[in-house]
Formats: structure tokens, sequence, C-alpha cells
């Protein structure tokens, strides 16, 4: 494993260039914890985290506007819709 030392700001290609690196290992990181009983429902939780996500990067590119912002927003707008659609097949 190569480590980096980043210096000021990554630029949008370099990130991209990071990220496209990183194996999809199909895993699911959520913010919540699992402990809360039978109630708790990962693919649930998968969505509402990322309906979050893509709230606050909405509400970040409506107040800062910018082509990075909407880029942000846009992404994690794909991320909810992913989710959702994940939830809707785990009810069928």
């Amino acid at each position: 494993m190569r480590l980096m030392r980043i210096v000021g700001q990554m630029s949008f290609q370099e990130l991209k260039t990071l990220l496209d690196q990183v194996a999809d290992t199909r895993e699911l990181i959520l913010r919540r914890d699992a402990a809360r009983g039978p109630a708790w429902n990962a693919v649930y939780d998968a969505w509402s985290d990322a309906h979050e996500e893509a709230e606050g990067a909405w509400r970040t590119w409506r107040s800062d506007g910018g082509r990075d912002a909407y880029a942000a927003y846009r992404a994690a707008a794909d991320r909810e819709d992913a989710a959702q659609d994940a939830v809707a097949a785990s009810v069928a």
C-alpha cells in the first residue's frame, strides 16, 4: 500500500483518479448502530444516510453555487436513487 501526503487541495481529476482505484467491495458503511434491535434495517438506513447527504449537498450547491458543488450534489442524489432502488427491491 502506497501512502500519499496531500498538501493543499486535491483537484477534481486527482480525486476521481484516486477513487477509481478503490475496489468496489459491495459493502455498506452506515452511520447508525446496528444494536437498535429488530426494527433496525440496514437497507433503509443506507437510504436514509444517502438522503441526508443529498439534502446537505443540495443546500451547499444552492447557497454557494459552482460546478464542483453541483457535481457533488448530483453524485449524492445518484447514491440516494440507488439506495431507494435497493429499499424497493428488499420489500418486493
